[in-house]
C-alpha cells in the first residue's frame, strides 16, 4: 500500500501545485471565453486535491481512494452544469470535459503525485491547443451532405434592394472563416425584404466564430436580422 505524506507542508504542497496547474487549464479556457473559466478550473483542481489530501492525512491512502471515487463521480455533476442546448446547438461538451480533466489533474496532486499531475496538466491543455487546428482542418472539408448527422446554416434578412450586397457580404465571411457552402437561397420575406439562407457544408462548426459572423452581418444599415442554427438527420 502507497503511503501518502500527509504532514502540513507535505498537503500545502500538493495544494499550490494543484492550483497553479489548475491555472494553466483554466488560463487557456479562459482566453477562449469559455463558460467554466480560470477560476472554476482553478477551484475544482484545488477542491480536488482538498479532498484527496484530507482523506490521506485522516485514513492514509485507502481513504483516499474512498474519496478518490465521490470526487469521479461529483465532476459528473458539475460538468452537466455546463453543457448548453440552444436551438439544437449542443454546446460546453469540451469545457465539461477539461473540468473533468482538471479534476484528475488536482486529484494526482492531492495524493502527492506531483509529476503525475504535472503530466496529466501538460496533456489536457495540449488536446484544448494543439489538436484544435487539426480538428477544424478535418471539420471543414467539404463532405456528401447526406451523410453529415448534424448540418448548420446561416440567414441573412436584408432589404431588397441591397440583395447583392447582402448576399456578397455573407459569402466573404464564409470564405474567411474557411466555412465550404452550397449554392445560397434567396427567397422574398415580407413585402420589401428577402432572405438569403446559407447551407454549411462543413462537418462540424465553431459557435463563438458563426457568432461573430452574425454579429458582422447585423451590424450592417440594409441588413434587418442575421442569425444560424443546425439541424439533425435521421
Amino acid at each position: 500500500m502507497m503511503l501518502i505524506d500527509h504532514s502540513l507542508p507535505a498537503l500545502a504542497l500538493h495544494w499550490l501545485v494543484a492550483f497553479v496547474l489548475g491555472a494553466l487549464i483554466g488560463l487557456e479556457r479562459q482566453y477562449r471565453q469559455r463558460t467554466a473559466g480560470l477560476r472554476t478550473n482553478v477551484l475544482v483542481a484545488l477542491g480536488a486535491a482538498v479532498f484527496v489530501g484530507l482523506a490521506a492525512r485522516i485514513e492514509q491512502a485507502s481513504g483516499a481512494v474512498h474519496v478518490l471515487a465521490y470526487v469521479v463521480s461529483g465532476i459528473g455533476f458539475l460538468g452537466a452544469g455546463v453543457i448548453m442546448r440552444e436551438e439544437g446547438n449542443v454546446r460546453g461538451l469540451n469545457t465539461a470535459a477539461t473540468l473533468w480533466g482538471s479534476a484528475a489533474v488536482g486529484a494526482c496532486c492531492g495524493a502527492g503525485l506531483l509529476a503525475e499531475g504535472t503530466l496529466a496538466a501538460a496533456l489536457v491543455l495540449a488536446a484544448n491547443t494543439l489538436l484544435r487546428p487539426v480538428v477544424n482542418f478535418i471539420s471543414r472539408q467539404p463532405v456528401d451532405t447526406a451523410g453529415v448527422e448534424l448540418t448548420a446554416s446561416l440567414t441573412v434578412v436584408a432589404q431588397g434592394e441591397f440583395q447583392k450586397d447582402a448576399r456578397a457580404m455573407l459569402e466573404n465571411l464564409l470564405e474567411l472563416a474557411h466555412y465550404p457552402h452550397e449554392d445560397m437561397e434567396v427567397r422574398p420575406f415580407g413585402p420589401r425584404d428577402v432572405m438569403i439562407e446559407a447551407q454549411l457544408l462543413a462537418q462540424s462548426v465553431e459557435a463563438d466564430e458563426l457568432d461573430r459572423i452574425v454579429q458582422q452581418l447585423s451590424s450592417l444599415p440594409y441588413v434587418r436580422q442575421a442569425f444560424w442554427g443546425s439541424s439533425a438527420t435521421e
